[in-house]
């Protein structure tokens, strides 16, 4: 009898430091009961919420479990593995204790709103995770199906086709990293014929989409180099945010836009056979920013710079 009324005493010294804020002090106490009477649920359930409270998530976790195994029927139990394991972030678990709780005890009100709570943040982290994923594993080419297809039909080797895609993705990853990309454009050279000492595989054209007479300017320029570097391909990269002129998504009729006011970049590419145009929107999803899959545009409705190969 004097061990179960120093149990009880102790159990509510623990009570009270709890309420306190005095987590510590709780689980001492607790511990100290658990010692004079070891098969005793409650005091497993109280040391629990005193160790999550103290983010000994471990010791929390096999107390909750303790408590389960003493009394199997007992809401509590699950509840407390359930608040255990959200700590841990470990959402569907925890949406499996607090359904068992729930079993034991449909009326409670706190155990519906954390399972509630908890299907939000199970789907969240979810998505959470994918967006991560599509960040982390950048993959373009599944996307240019039919633009390979169009290079094969004109036997233009796969190395162009290469060549893209790479230009695509670094930019995609740059985005990704600073929601920007420098406007530039990408040269795939001759390997024989290019002077490399003279002339480098990507041009800056910051400054060409200021003004007419600036993107005049630049187009003249390209075409030269283009020439003089025996160039066999061509990427322009620039984010729709840099262009001043053209604003190629303000025009009308058959030059309508039909791509929503996303952020994001143009893609333009161009060989002596073929030219393509695409529109790589971006979004903040999950406080990530996200570029959304490739949109192929209509070159002669949309284009950021004419033609600068010669047929």
């Amino acid at each position: 009898m004097a061990d179960s009324k120093a149990e009880v005493s102790l159990k509510d010294e623990g009570n009270a430091f709890f309420k306190a804020g005095n987590y510590l002090k709780a689980a001492a106490l607790y511990t100290q009961a658990i010692k004079k009477d070891p098969q005793n649920p409650t005091l497993y359930s109280n040391r629990a919420a005193a160790f999550l409270n103290l983010v000994k998530l471990q010791k929390a976790l096999s107390d909750a479990e303790t408590t389960i195994s003493l009394n199997p029927s007992w809401d509590k139990g699950y509840f407390r593995k359930g608040c255990v394991l959200e700590a841990m972030e470990r959402y569907d678990d925890a949406l499996d204790a607090f359904r068992i709780a729930s079993q034991h005890n449909p009326q409670s009100t706190e155990v519906s709103r954390k399972i509630k709570r908890l299907t939000q943040l199970s789907k969240d982290k979810k998505r959470s995770e994918e967006v991560n994923n599509l960040r982390s594993n950048v993959d373009l080419a599944k996307h240019l199906d039919g633009f390979k297809s169009e290079l094969a039909q004109k036997h233009v080797d796969e190395e162009v086709f290469s060549f893209v895609v790479e230009t695509m993705e670094n930019a995609v990853k740059s985005w990704h990293q600073t929601s920007n990309v420098d406007a530039r454009v990408y040269f795939l050279l001759d390997k024989e014929k290019t002077d490399t000492e003279k002339y480098a595989p990507v041009v800056n054209v910051d400054k060409a989409f200021e003004s007419p007479h600036t993107h005049g300017d630049c187009v003249s320029f390209l075409r030269q180099y283009a020439v003089d570097s025996f160039s066999r391909a061509a990427c322009l990269v620039v984010p729709k945010n840099a262009i001043s002129y053209p604003q190629v998504w303000k025009g009308q009729g058959p030059r309508k836009w039909k791509h929503g006011q996303s952020d994001g970049f143009f893609v333009e590419f161009e060989s002596p056979l073929l030219r393509q145009e695409w529109f790589i929107p971006s979004s903040s999803e999950k406080g990530q920013i996200l570029c959304r899959d490739p949109v192929a545009l209509d070159i002669n409705a949309h284009e950021v710079i004419p033609k600068i190969f010669k047929d």
